[in-house]
């Protein structure tokens, strides 16, 4: 099934190759293929391709600059678990008009891999990441859950035996992940370890990579808007237990404070709504592995989105690392996997 998904979407690539058997496809980059001898058989394709790249880079630039509303939310008194909880219900109640008529999954196994879904990339990974915060150091974090898009690949080669990794993309991805460390320390490296802090960003970075396998095994069996809403659905559900032990915030400012609900709104309904959606359209089209590489992005946003809101000025070492980020993704980006 996932073969002839990939022929039809990249079968272009093939054509112009001419090389490759039908026991090993390679998935060959649409940034590569405008600098590939010749043109390719159906452009259309290639530049349909693109649309999902530009989406990709829209969807990780949104999420590199959430950490402005969150820092604002807490500073008006929100706890994390608050803030993941409004960003759920928010995307919820977005979605709910567009999918009300199909509640449940067509069985109790698909049903069961929305709750892991749910758990892997929604509550249960944003309690890891944000713990992790208060026990480690953030530039350890950040590196750590970097690691999301190796980990990704070897979780979809672990579960696909027909798939392996190619050489390019293992350098590409150690080149871009390099990028994010040169962003993240700017210079100032320091080794401080906290094995606890440490192990939760990296569980946190394993709980991305399960989440893009569920996505990738529901993607063709119900609708991106479905499978989003049932994933915040079931987010909201595994956050309760938490309320027993810290109550939820609920004050009238959150409606009526223009600076919180604004921020809510942000982050419910364009970073949680609409990014998940387009994120798991994006998983769905350009394939779960050249996807995650987009994730290496992140810290470079942040460190533009740093420059911009709060003023903090840029240096040559976190350009440098920048660059590293996009010579990597390039790289991986070329030729991602071999089936």
């Amino acid at each position: 099934m996932d073969a002839a998904v990939v022929r039809g979407e990249m079968g272009w690539c093939h054509i112009m190759m001419g090389k490759n058997s039908t026991r090993e496809i390679i998935f060959e980059s649409p940034l590569w293929c405008i600098f590939a001898r010749g043109k390719p058989t159906k452009p259309f394709h290639c530049m349909k391709s693109y649309v999902y790249h530009l989406v990709a880079l829209f969807t990780i630039g949104v999420w590199g600059t959430t950490f402005v509303s969150t820092k604002v939310l807490l500073n008006h008194g929100l706890s994390p678990i608050d803030i993941i909880f409004y960003r759920f219900l928010l995307a919820y109640v977005c979605l709910w008009p567009a999918t009300y008529r199909h509640f449940w999954a067509k069985s109790v196994k698909d049903e069961l891999l929305l709750v892991g879904g749910a758990l892997s990339g929604g509550s249960l990974y944003f309690l890891t990441e944000n713990t992790a915060l208060t026990m480690s150091y953030a530039s350890n974090v950040s590196l750590i859950v970097c690691t999301a898009p190796l980990l990704t690949a070897i979780v979809i080669r672990l579960f696909y035996r027909n798939y392996r990794l190619s050489v390019q993309f293992v350098v590409g991805s150690l080149v871009a992940l390099a990028g994010v460390a040169v962003v993240v320390f700017n210079g100032h490296f320091v080794l401080n370890l906290n094995p606890l802090g440490d192990l939760l960003s990296f569980s946190a970075a394993l709980l991305w990579a399960f989440y893009s396998l569920v996505i990738k095994k529901l993607n063709g069996r119900y609708s991106t808007a479905f499978i989003t809403r049932k994933i915040f659905f079931y987010g909201i559900i595994t956050l309760l237990p938490m309320f027993f032990y810290e109550p939820l915030y609920w004050k009238r400012d959150l409606i009526f404070d223009p600076v919180i609900s604004s921020n809510l709104l942000f982050l419910g309904v364009v970073a949680s709504m609409l990014c998940y959606m387009l994120w798991n359209v994006v998983l769905k089209h350009l394939g779960t592995v050249r996807a995650s590489n987009y994730i290496y992005f992140n810290p470079v946003v942040t460190l533009l989105a740093s420059s911009l809101v709060l003023n903090e000025s840029l240096t040559a070492i976190s350009l440098v690392g920048a660059a590293l980020v996009l010579g990597g993704v390039f790289i991986a980006d070329r030729r991602v996997m071999k089936e």
